[in-house]
């Protein structure tokens, strides 16, 4: 029991300064938007007496809103490299130097009255995110057995969802949602990172990382000894001498290499496409101006915050629904299944907005539809697509197979949070029919494209791929088929990037 208990604390500490930011971060800043659009306008009206119209204000808090996706790009950038050279879990402690620089700017906004320092600060806070998103799942998949690895691995989901929940909890007007206390809200933060600042060095580095990229066989069978108490099965370590043989003389591969491999090309392809529906969905976009789609789903402004926190509660709670059944169903029903449903979701929520003046309970339709298109994107595509580069991804590919990934998930994160609140206004009733339509084309993509990864090794993952990669051709045999070639102690050459 002592090593489940360490596997759980692992988790906890890792999680609670990681992906919680994320969904954290994402929250909190949508209570204040009028406070800070308000201290936008007074700012700009001290220092050259004039006011902004609403459209220049409305574009100013659109760069503050965005620019943590901006920094997540940038923190998936860095995120492969880090991993590298510092391995899994010393990238997590030191990426929160990024976070605390954040927490400090955004406190000390108001006081210097300058609204860059909020926009720098969710800069720094996005990179932060960005690291997290991608070396914490990296941490766990690594670690994790592989019949335990999807749902250790989704725990990243279930603590983002829990990151939302705390934001908008924290966010309320009662607590730190108040006009005097915004810039405490948006540094809170620091606290989250203080604790794995002060928790995460107890637990031990990624197994993998120490045995592939380290060449450490006794600092990897020491790790494994404290994650697996005295189970440390001789499968588990010959499978990861096998992925070390298959390394050796490699270099880690870079992004353009991955690019341009023919045999990584539909496992890019899927990796890409499936963190780039993620965002296009348009769900996360919904934490960020759920004032705005409660408002033109008719929900009253004073019960608007507290109806935003059950978006948060739905995702929670389907993110652990998840975590249940990941193992039992499988990451591709997930997936299809969970865009499906919000295909179908959406769908009714346009015609709820559609017949609100016309039906008195319309609303309440529109509002439920949003709760459960929520529901579908956590049963499935909010803990599995994280999942999928350690699953498909050798050790040497994958730190760069994150970076591209988790650059596509910001990119178009940016995008949907510059352009959510101008096509909620454009087209009205009609604005969820083309997120619909991404989840539909997603699901679609997924049925057609991607293996069932469950419980499989890479090569075996692999295999199936070449399906695709070499259709109608013959591949020469893997190198991951031939017998392990171990040697002891000896540091391969896959530590630079």
């Amino acid at each position: 029991m002592q090593h489940v208990r360490l596997q759980r604390g692992n988790v906890c500490s890792a999680a609670i300064g990681g992906t919680l930011q994320y969904g954290y971060n994402i929250a909190i800043i949508n209570a204040p938007t009028t406070y800070i659009q308000r201290f936008i306008n007074e700012t700009f009206q001290e220092r050259w007496g004039a006011d902004l119209q609403v459209y220049q204000v409305t574009l100013i808090w659109t760069f503050i809103v965005s620019f943590f996706s901006l920094g997540g790009l940038a923190g998936a950038l860095i995120a492969g490299p880090m991993a590298i050279h510092f391995g899994r879990k010393k990238s997590l402690l030191l990426n929160n130097v990024f976070l605390l620089l954040g927490s400090v700017l955004a406190v000390s906004s108001r006081v210097a009255r300058s609204f860059e320092m909020i926009i720098l600060a969710r800069l720094l806070v996005g990179i932060n995110a960005g690291v997290s998103m991608n070396v914490q799942p990296m941490y766990f998949g690594e670690s994790a057995p592989k019949h335990l690895r999807g749902a250790v691995t989704i725990s990243s989901a279930v603590f983002t969802a829990f990151g939302v929940v705390l934001g908008q909890v924290v966010g309320l007007r009662e607590i730190l949602g108040s006009e005097s206390c915004w810039p405490y809200l948006l540094a809170s933060n620091a606290v989250p990172g203080l604790i794995q600042l002060l928790t995460l060095p107890w637990f031990p580095e990624s197994p993998r990382y120490l045995l592939i990229d380290k060449g450490d066989k006794e600092a990897c069978i020491k790790a494994l000894s404290r994650f697996r108490g005295c189970d440390v099965l001789h499968s588990e370590i010959e499978e990861m001498q096998q992925e070390q043989a298959a390394a050796m003389g490699m270099k880690a591969r870079g992004p353009w290499e991955l690019l341009t491999d023919r045999s990584l090309r539909w496992q890019l392809l899927s990796v890409m496409v499936i963190s780039s529906a993620m965002q296009l969905c348009g769900n996360d976009a919904i934490y960020f101006y759920a004032s705005y789609v409660f408002q033109e789903a008719g929900i009253s402004t004073e019960t608007i915050q507290y109806v935003t926190i059950g978006t948060g509660s739905c995702e929670f709670t389907a993110s652990i629904f998840s975590n249940l059944l990941i193992e039992k169903l499988g990451r591709k029903f997930l997936l299809v299944g969970g865009y499906i449903l919000m295909a179908c979701w959406a769908v009714i929520f346009t015609v709820g907005l559609s017949f609100e003046h016309v039906v008195s309970w319309m609303p309440y339709l529109s509002m439920t539809s949003v709760f459960a298109y929520i529901l579908s994107f956590g049963t499935g595509p909010a803990g599995v697509t994280g999942i999928l580069p350690t699953e498909v991804f050798s050790q040497t590919a994958r730190p760069a197979a994150y970076m591209l990934a988790g650059s596509m998930m910001w990119i178009n994160l940016f995008l949907m949070g510059m352009l959510f609140p101008f096509i909620v206004r454009g087209l009205g009733q009609f604005c969820f029919l083309p997120f619909g339509a991404v989840c539909l084309l997603s699901a679609i993509f997924i049925g057609l494209v991607l293996p069932e990864t469950k419980g499989k090794s890479v090569a075996a993952i692999t295999e199936e791929y070449d399906k695709l990669n070499f259709r109608g051709q013959e591949r020469q045999l893997s190198v991951l088929t031939q017998p392990p070639q171990y040697q002891l102690g000896k540091v391969l050459s896959s530590t630079s990037l």
